[in-house]
């Protein structure tokens, strides 16, 4: 569909506006931004000491750790990517591919192995967080 413009001397058809989404998908993209979880301090250290704590945590407490340490790391894992920190820094970019990696990996159904596997995403995350903060993606350890 086209139109012709209101202004005098412009000759050329234009397209009708069509608008980016419709209904339905602003309101899907409107429940993508509520259910976005920002990066809170101190939650992600918690996560990460608990894991790495001389405590063995019981195999509930692995799955629950293992989810909220995948979270974290995605984020840190985008956060690298999306600040080009991956491109600049080979050990970031090792960081991220290792980030990527464990965390599409299942958690193991062994309770030991699954130990391994917190533990495995939990010293990744503690090391990518030293180099966003040295690249200054990260303005301070949360």
């Amino acid at each position: 569909m086209t139109a012709t413009s209101l202004r005098p001397g412009w000759s050329h058809p234009v397209r009708a506006a069509v608008p980016p989404f419709t209904e339905a998908g602003l309101r899907r993209v409107l429940e993508k931004v509520q259910c976005w979880a920002p990066y809170v301090d101190g939650l992600l250290l918690d996560d990460v000491a608990a894991v790495l704590d001389d405590y063995t945590p019981t195999e509930h407490e692995v799955d629950e750790h293992a989810q909220r340490l995948g979270g974290h790391l995605m984020r840190l894992v985008h956060l690298a990517v999306v600040s080009k920190a991956a491109e600049r820094d080979e050990q970031t970019a090792g960081l991220v591919e290792r980030g990527r990696t464990i965390r599409s990996e299942e958690v193991p159904t062994d309770h030991r192995r699954a130990v391994g596997h917190s533990r495995r995403m939990a010293w990744t995350l503690d090391e990518l967080i030293e180099r966003l903060v040295a690249h200054q993606c990260l303005t301070e350890a949360p």
